[in-house]
């Protein structure tokens, strides 16, 4: 995998909304937790988004920030701002040569798992982590994202929020090592059949998602197995299953007991209740970089640098 550069002091980050719109001070926000850590925020023209509807701005507005940005030699880094949905919609019109040329860290998450899936096809590191318009935006996410973003060595074990009541457990022990992939699972359903699909062989899968009952869960991990992606992967690592529905019925399962029914026998260790997703103190997990899970001791560490 192709490491992008680590991010100096006034490095230039540009701020882009591919995806949702934003609501009111969210770009202010950004700008602000861009300058605190000593570097030069670049909004796009159309950061701010226009509210076209469920999207920050026509097709071609947001493509045409993101695009801006990749081509610009003032830019060191790309951050989204936040998710919602839109992003795919810009993946076949994406010209990702300036990456390939100049590799630079892309950090965002949710919606914007397509574009990591695009980038890691294309070897690629990429940064699954908080949007820059996040609030809160405690001082663990912001620790977690800027330290892989600046020292180009491994990370090690990943700690733990101290203030988070739910820690990793396992749902099947044992031990592996792989590349990280994954992002958002209702992305990784969705892109499948598409040249950016999900690539998990001999991986570390990581998953997390927001707001789908037990059954959508259930039925997006069977869009992955009937796809031969859960039969070659080494691991699971499982994020935030957050704002699940409360179930009408007293029948239907809580989504822990469905990953455990769905992951449990597939022969390799899974870890669930890890920060990772749509909560506050969250990890920043670099997409294709080795990592180590150790599902009975509920670790996962990073064994190489993200960046060089």
């Amino acid at each position: 995998m192709i490491r992008p550069a680590r991010l100096r002091d006034g490095a230039g980050i540009a701020l882009v909304a591919p995806a949702g719109p934003l609501p009111p001070g969210a770009l202010e926000r950004a700008v602000e937790q861009v300058e605190a850590w000593g570097w030069r925020p670049l909004p796009g023209p159309h950061a701010a988004g226009s509210h076209h509807g469920y999207l920050s701005g026509r097709d071609e507005d947001r493509l045409g920030d993101l695009q801006a940005a990749l081509f610009s030699p003032a830019v060191d880094a790309v951050w989204c701002l936040r998710g919602g949905y839109g992003t795919m919609r810009l993946l076949r019109r994406i010209d990702w040569r300036p990456m390939l040329e100049r590799p630079r860290p892309l950090i965002g998450f949710s919606d914007n798992t397509a574009l990591h899936l695009a980038l890691v096809r294309r070897g690629l590191v990429s940064f699954h982590g908080p949007h820059a318009a996040a609030d809160p935006f405690p001082p663990f996410t912001g620790e977690r994202l800027r330290e892989l973003l600046v020292r180009p060595e491994p990370a090690g074990v990943l700690p733990l929020p101290e203030e988070s009541g739910e820690r990793p457990a396992a749902i099947r022990g044992g031990a592996a090592e792989g590349p990280l992939v994954g992002g958002n699972l209702a992305l990784l359903a969705a892109t499948l059949g598409t040249p950016d699909a999900l690539r998990a062989e001999g991986a570390i899968l990581f998953f997390e998602e927001v707001g789908e009952p037990a059954y959508r869960i259930d039925r997006l991990l069977t869009q992955l197995e009937l796809a031969g992606v859960l039969d070659a992967v080494a691991g699971v690592v499982i994020g935030g299953m957050t704002e699940v529905p409360i179930p009408t019925r007293d029948d239907i399962p809580p989504v822990r007991e469905v990953l455990a029914g769905r992951l449990h026998d597939r022969g390799v260790p899974v870890l669930t209740g890890c920060p990772v997703g749509h909560i506050d103190e969250m990890w920043t997990l670099p997409l294709g970089i080795r990592a180590r899970l150790d599902a009975d001791a509920g670790t996962l560490e990073l064994l190489e640098a993200a960046v060089r």
